[in-house]
């Protein structure tokens, strides 16, 4: 697929380093807390937080905060289906976050805070679709706000926004990444 005038708007071409891995990418709020979320699941092999669905190349984590660049904080995925389904990541997904708020999740506010799934073929997509009819039952009387798109191109956050949690956060207080962990996630800036 040739590259439009505008990189930003391009489709996610980036492949995982096995070729028997999938990428997946979420957004739900800020990434920090999401990620540590996704490291912590078998077949999950490695996640980066970033920014994608934003018209503008090369985004910067203070640009993407002033709301003129329409990016999503995401966090991508790397994992291997045969250990973790793609409806397992979902699953995480849809508990991690108040998909019937637009733009905001808690005292986060601003489209780079939006719910989104950002599917990569036709096989996400519709997963996707379907979790999002089956989670709109539980929700009754609320809509869900959560977008379902192509996964656009991928910029990889500023280093010390990975792992941010694991590292342990500008408080140093580190927090496990290790598989099948169910500590409560504390999110801090």
């Amino acid at each position: 697929m040739a590259s439009s005038a505008n990189p930003a708007l391009d489709l996610d071409l980036d492949r995982p380093d096995n070729p028997a891995h999938k990428l997946a990418q979420f957004g739900a709020g800020c990434f920090w807390g999401v990620e540590l979320a996704f490291q912590r699941v078998p077949g999950v092999v490695k996640t980066e937080v970033g920014y994608s669905q934003g018209h503008a190349p090369d985004p910067t984590y203070k640009l993407v905060c002033s709301g003129k660049t329409n990016h999503v904080e995401v966090v991508r995925v790397q994992f291997d289906p045969a250990v973790c389904p793609y409806d397992d990541l979902l699953a995480l997904f849809w508990s991690r976050h108040d998909p019937t708020t637009l733009n905001r999740q808690g005292g986060d506010v601003g489209t780079q805070y939006r719910s989104g799934i950002y599917y990569y073929n036709e096989t996400q997509e519709r997963l996707a679709q379907e979790s999002l009819k089956a989670k709109q039952l539980e929700y009754k009387d609320k809509k869900i706000m959560t977008e379902i798109l192509q996964a656009k191109r991928f910029y990889r956050a500023e280093e010390y926004h990975q792992q941010y949690l694991e590292k342990g956060g500008r408080q140093g207080d580190k927090q496990s990444a290790e598989k099948g962990c169910t500590d409560p996630i504390r999110c801090y800036g």
